[in-house]
């Protein structure tokens, strides 16, 4: 470069630059609307969940929600933190928990289970962002493990009867046998017992495919979440029939869809690159079609999310790509 073309470039003047960190380019989401998104697309599988059993499960989301609020306002108010509930996360922790739960819970079932999502699963971590488990799950394994007579006892689903649910208990979907298998069309509905969020496939489809027009979540852990628990269910049921149910009977009952759309895709605790979010849904379904066809417990959705969950650093470490401009210099040997 010649002298006459260096003399030509204009520098900007020093005084005018703006230095800061990374990143300089921002979207336009922010915590907040991200979670409104999020709630958003859970309004169709509440809304079901109210219309099938009434307003108990109302009074068990409201619980939940109303209760995680609560606990992190007093969590921060004992750490000398700024206030948090505006954000949403709190909130739509609530709501997922709710959705973990059957719609005969008691009060102090909630209540219990929010302190563990909020305080166990998320704030002794340090916050949002810095928990490495889903802080729903967490409370939901936390309280099976420790309940687990009352965490797997399921109120009958009564359409349309808003008034407070029977005592009837009946086994999931997943659990029963015989003449109590339901049909694919009541499980794609939501006529079938089961946790709120675990009942009608429709309307969790409907809002995972929200989620997935606004970008919110990355496509390949579902994709590679249900479709490897189709294909395992898939080839077993095939060489044994009596072992297990069909592929699509796995994809429609149990948590799977609220499971691969709403939980295992959490920001936070799920891996950030494209092949690392397929090895996790891959890794997903394989642990959930064990326990499913070979544990002794019916559905494994929300052990095998967390035991992901566990793996992410580790999945995030080995697919990371090299940084532009990356060289590996190589060591002399003496």
């Amino acid at each position: 470069m010649s002298e006459e073309t260096i003399a030509s470039i204009q520098l900007p003047d020093p005084v005018q630059l703006i230095v800061s960190n990374s990143p300089h380019i921002r979207g336009g989401e922010t915590i907040s609307k991200i979670m409104v998104h999020v709630l958003v697309a859970l309004a169709p599988a509440a809304a079901a969940a109210i219309w099938f059993f009434g307003f108990a499960a109302l009074q068990v989301m409201v619980l939940c929600t109303v209760g995680c609020v609560a606990v992190e306002e007093i969590w921060n108010k004992c750490a000398g933190r700024k206030p948090t509930w505006k954000d949403g996360s709190a909130a739509l922790t609530g709501l997922l928990l709710a959705m973990n739960l059957s719609a005969g819970a008691p009060w102090w079932i909630c209540i219990l289970g929010a302190l563990l999502a909020i305080g166990l699963g998320k704030q002794i971590f340090g916050g949002l962002g810095f928990n490495p488990f889903n802080p729903a799950l967490v409370a939901r394994v936390a309280l099976l493990i420790g309940f687990p007579q009352l965490m797997t006892s399921w109120v009958v689903p009564n359409p349309g009867n808003f008034a407070a649910c029977d005592a009837l208990t009946g086994a999931t979907p997943l659990g029963a046998s015989g003449e109590a298998v339901a049909s694919l069309s009541n499980l794609f509905i939501g006529n079938v017992g089961g946790c709120l969020g675990e009942t009608s496939a429709l309307a969790l489809l409907i809002g995972g495919f929200y989620l997935l027009i606004k970008k919110l979540i990355k496509w390949q852990v579902p994709a590679a979440f249900i479709g490897t628990v189709a294909l395992i269910s898939a080839v077993v049921h095939h060489f044994n029939p009596d072992l297990t149910q069909p592929a699509l009977y796995h994809i429609l009952a149990g948590g799977l869809l609220i499971g691969a759309f709403f939980m295992a895709t959490d920001m936070v605790t799920s891996p950030m690159t494209a092949n690392g979010a397929l090895i996790f849904g891959f890794g997903c379904g394989l642990i959930t079609s064990v326990i499913r066809i070979w544990g002794g417990y019916p559905e494994g959705v929300s052990f095998s999310i967390l035991f992901m969950n566990a793996l992410t650093p580790l999945i995030d470490r080995s697919t990371i790509g090299k940084p532009f401009g990356y060289i590996r210099i190589k060591k002399e040997k003496d």
